[in-house]
């Protein structure tokens, strides 16, 4: 059973991390001081160093969290997805992923503004990225789609185009309606990763 104390602990960290995420989202990452979080939480500069070693450190934390909010919802999981190969199924991840970029947005844009400066977190960005894509083959290596030499750089160019269509939104919206976005995505990645 968790002590108060610890309760109290837990608190605290989390309320850096939102803290913290509203700073990034209001200032910019780079602008925003450990100082600042620290305030905007209602504690010090000690404080925060006893929940994290640095500022990168938060966030990569909030890269961790935003990765729970994406996957938590998945039913099935994408390598259940790529492996069966059906275009509802793609469909329906992709339009799940466009109802999430509102949620995550302020996570994105922050870690994106971070890894700029930060090696750690761009590191973790880019360790993301290859674990979608490590998934994803996970799920054309079960079916046995395609020459096996050929599955990773496919997964790679379709979460790719995911990834780059979903920067784009997180600065500019909808630029090209949502629906003709969805539709040629799905046709993107059935292409690549299926075989209808």
């Amino acid at each position: 059973m968790a002590t108060l104390r610890e309760a109290q602990k837990q608190q605290t960290r989390q309320l850096l991390l939102a803290r913290g995420l509203e700073l990034f989202e209001a200032k910019g990452y780079a602008a925003t001081t450990i100082d600042d979080i620290a305030g905007a939480a209602g504690t010090t500069r000690t404080t925060f160093y006893l929940h994290f070693p640095s500022k990168a450190e938060l966030m990569s934390e909030l890269i961790t969290a935003v990765d729970e909010i994406l996957t938590g919802v998945d039913d099935p999981p994408l390598s259940t997805v790529v492996e069966l190969g059906r275009r509802d199924l793609v469909r329906a991840w992709l339009d799940k992923k466009f109802d999430q970029w509102a949620v995550i947005r302020p996570y994105i844009l922050a870690a994106h503004q971070a890894a700029a400066g930060e090696p750690e977190v761009a590191k973790k960005i880019e360790s993301w990225f290859e674990d979608v894509t490590a998934s994803m083959q996970e799920g054309l290596d079960r079916a046995g789609r395609f020459e096996p030499s050929t599955r990773r750089i496919r997964c790679m160019l379709a979460f790719g185009q995911f990834e780059f269509l979903s920067r784009r939104w997180f600065r500019l919206g909808w630029t090209i309606d949502r629906g003709i976005c969805l539709e040629t995505l799905t046709d993107s990645w059935c292409h690549l990763l299926t075989e209808e």
